[in-house]
């Protein structure tokens, strides 16, 4: 964090930590670790998790982490409403991470269906973070259908490949004035710097810790990236000069001897 007052405000519910945690991908034991490490204070669990186990993630998470479930497997709006449902029941949180997914082959979500199970949950009182590929139009409408945040893809799940779609992210940033959390495809503490220092609200990462060799320590250089990132942005980067050099001290009162 950059100071006591720079927090991430999700329909006026502040957070400390710009890190957002995936869980999709870890060994249970591995999570509590990863948090501790990340100093996270949103953690997202696919509904599946909760269900195809008879271990209890939760059980694993330190006790003040909120919990944003997201409708991964969903393939359209009425199937994303229904995972919904189902994940404020098991969970207690209106937190809902948005995901409709028809394509299985790159994972891209379907904009207008978001656009569609966006306006609906809404609507039933959740806190709607929906997950798009980086579109303005598509953005303005998730604003109009009541989003909580809008969540640009940076490149394909699971990628690790970077800001792939870094100048569409950026028009989002420029122009929608809810919270931009970039998700998906950041592979290096580096990348998730980059998006904080374009102006990024937060960031979220899940296989780039997940499938490091040490977790934990991963976890901790993601933080301090997003940390750095943030502080960049906020203390304004300098210029960019091109085609020459500056000198980077003053050449006044140097003597010509």
């Amino acid at each position: 964090m950059t100071s006591n007052n720079d927090y991430l405000t999700i329909k006026g519910q502040q957070f400390n930590s710009r890190f957002i945690l995936g869980s999709g991908k870890y060994d249970y034991n591995l999570i509590k670790a990863a948090v501790k490490n990340a100093h996270a204070e949103i953690i997202t669990m696919a509904l599946r998790r909760t269900t195809e186990t008879t271990e209890d993630i939760l059980n694993y998470l330190p006790e003040h982490v909120t919990i944003l479930p997201n409708t991964s497997g969903s393939t359209n709006a009425e199937e994303a409403v229904r995972t919904a449902h189902l994940a404020r029941e098991l969970s207690g949180s209106n937190f809902i991470k948005l995901e409709v997914i028809p394509d299985k082959k790159y994972l891209l979500p379907d904009n207008q269906e978001t656009v569609k199970a966006t306006k609906i949950l809404a609507e039933e009182g959740f806190i709607v973070l929906p997950y798009m590929l980086p579109d303005l139009n598509t953005a303005k409408q998730l604003v109009d259908a009541g989003a909580a945040t809008v969540m640009p893809l940076a490149s394909p799940i699971g990628s690790n490949l970077g800001l792939a779609n870094k100048n569409l992210i950026q028009i989002l940033i420029d122009e929608i004035k809810l919270p931009i959390i970039v998700d998906a495809g950041i592979g290096s503490p580096s990348q998730a710097a980059e998006a904080m220092e374009m102006g990024a609200d937060a960031v979220m990462a899940n296989t780039a810790i997940a499938t490091a060799e040490d977790i934990p320590l991963m976890a901790e250089a993601f933080r301090m990236g997003i940390e750095a990132g943030r502080k960049a942005y906020l203390a304004g980067l300098g210029r960019v000069v091109n085609h020459k050099a500056v000198a980077s001290s003053p050449l006044q009162g140097i003597s010509k001897q």
